[in-house]
């Protein structure tokens, strides 16, 4: 029984309960009452029905409706399955076909293969044929040839090669001796060519650092406001950034003094920015300080990143990157530290490549050789055992932490790339100029070469130019031969060798002339 028969049932039901309760309750009502009532529910029953057969036709046409779309979809996936089994089936006659054409090409081979094994064996028994016959033509050659020499092919064999083994041994001891001499040549001429190339290919700077830095003023009226009242201004400067300042009567200038170029740069910097401000006094001057130590590390960083980017070099520890841009304010006998230590990244990269060697891990070697001159703390650790624990605990290639430790000797050399950066490092610190010398040791070193010259029989003058890099000797003309000159340079430039210690190199030159002077009157 579906719903609308149910709906209907119920209001009929509905419908006679109402009368019936009508007719109980309003029985004394009159007739007209009672035809009214009985019309009404007619009424009501017949909307019911109309209502009830509305409903059916609507839930027909919805159930009709939805058959053909179910009907409709239905063949939709039919027609896509029935699409997908034609194309798996002409995907499978075109496999097949190919497969087909394949097996056939296959067996076209087969049977060339075949011919061409038929034909390979036919010549090997030819080949077979002509090597009996050869083998026969041999023993027979070897009967007669042992019948002429009454000896045997073995005896004749073992003469032969103890014959040739004396000879080629006795060759072979020359030949040997020669090479390793030849080779010793070579390898000297070799690596002079290498060094001569590598100094010659890099461009260094001759200027070396000072101790001292020079303030320039505007004014000499600034000095007062520097120095402060009592001098506080200026014992606050020296308290925070640990420089020494002179006020002296120099005009408009300021000397900062200190052994530590880093400090001498923050106190130039803080100077320059109180002046700058106008408002110096202490509690100014520490905030300026500290801000300026802030912006030196910030340089510092830059500095070292810049460094590595230019030689090529990746991967390197924050750490050592901050270490490498700290050298830029650190020097060594008046040498800047981050110039000798790129001079010797550059000279090992050329001295690499000229060897065949890996050129970057060569100069990673010769820019961190001196990373131990920068320690953040003090220790009693030569600076190139320190520097090599600090690229060992940055996870530093096992080779370039060996260079490290042994570019001075101090650790046994197990790499090839050791003796480069300790030639390259001997190159940049010991070419003129690199490196500050005392005035005295200087003056001593050139009094030194003349009289060096001057103990020689047969000299008359000796004279040190050019800085002490050329010595000029003037001999007596008629104590001293041409011959005598050749060997009297020869001398001097040896004895110079083995007994003075000096940077570079040193040319001797002996002259020897004769004079004769006339008067005419």
């Amino acid at each position: 029984m579906d719903s609308n028969t149910m709906y209907i049932i119920i209001a009929v039901v509905a419908v006679a309960v109402g009368i019936l309760i009508g007719k109980l309750i309003f029985a004394k009502n009159t007739q007209k009452k009672i035809e009214d009532a009985e019309q009404q529910a007619a009424k009501t029953v017949a909307d019911a029905q109309t209502t009830a057969e509305n409903l059916k036709k609507e839930k027909l046409l919805e159930a009709k409706e939805k058959f053909v779309q179910l009907k409709a979809e239905h063949d939709k996936e039919i027609l896509e399955r029935n699409r997908k089994l034609n194309d798996t089936e002409s995907r499978a006659r075109q496999k097949e076909q190919s497969i087909n054409q394949k097996l056939e090409n296959l067996d076209k081979q087969t049977k060339e293969n075949d011919a061409i094994k038929e034909n390979l064996n036919r010549q090997i028994e030819v080949v077979s044929i002509k090597r009996t016959e050869l083998e026969k033509h041999q023993e027979e050659h070897i009967r007669r040839l042992e019948k002429i020499a009454a000896l045997t092919a073995e005896e004749a064999k073992a003469q032969l090669i103890e014959s040739l083994k004396h000879e080629a041994q006795s060759q072979a001891l020359a030949l040997q001796q020669d090479i390793i001499e030849d080779a010793k040549q070579k390898a000297n001429k070799e690596a002079r060519k290498i060094i001569i190339q590598s100094i010659q290919r890099t461009a260094a700077e001759q200027a070396i650092e000072n101790s001292i830095t020079v303030f320039n003023l505007e004014s000499d009226e600034i000095k007062g406001q520097i120095i402060g009242r009592e001098g506080r201004n200026i014992r606050a400067i020296e308290a925070a950034t640990g420089v020494d300042l002179i006020v002296d009567d120099t005009p408009e200038a300021i000397v900062l003094s200190s052994f530590d170029p880093l400090r001498r740069e923050i106190a130039r910097l803080s100077l320059q920015r109180l002046v700058a401000d106008g408002r110096i006094h202490p509690a100014r001057i520490e905030e300026i300080v500290e801000k300026t130590r802030k912006q030196i590390e910030e340089q510092i960083m830059e500095i070292g990143e810049r460094t590595v980017i230019e030689l090529g070099i990746h991967g390197l520890h924050k750490d050592l990157v901050r270490i490498v841009g700290k050298m830029r304010f650190r020097s060594s006998y008046g040498q800047n530290l981050l110039m000798h230590s790129r001079e010797v990244a550059n000279l090992c990269g050329i001295m690499a490549a000229e060897l065949g060697m890996n050129v970057k891990l060569a100069k990673r070697a010769g820019l961190l050789h001196d990373i131990g001159k920068v320690p953040d703390e003090e220790t009693e650790l030569s600076h190139a055992l320190l520097g090599m624990k600090l690229a060992e605990k940055y996870g530093e290639n096992p080779a370039v932490v060996n260079a490290i430790g042994a570019h001075h000797d101090e650790v046994e050399m197990q790499y090839v790339i050791s003796p480069v950066v300790q030639a390259c490092d001997a190159i940049s610190g010991a070419r003129p100029g690199a490196r500050r010398e005392i005035m005295q040791q200087y003056i001593q070193r050139i009094k030194d070469l003349e009289n060096l010259a001057m103990a020689y029989p047969g000299v008359e003058k000796a004279y040190a130019i050019q800085a002490g890099r050329e010595l000029r000797v003037i001999v007596e003309a008629d104590k001293v031969t041409d011959g005598d000159s050749a060997k009297l340079s020869f001398e001097i430039a040896q004895k110079i060798q083995t007994e003075m210690t000096y940077p570079g190199q040193i040319k001797v030159t002996v002259i020897r002339e004769k004079r004769t002077v006339n008067v005419a009157r």
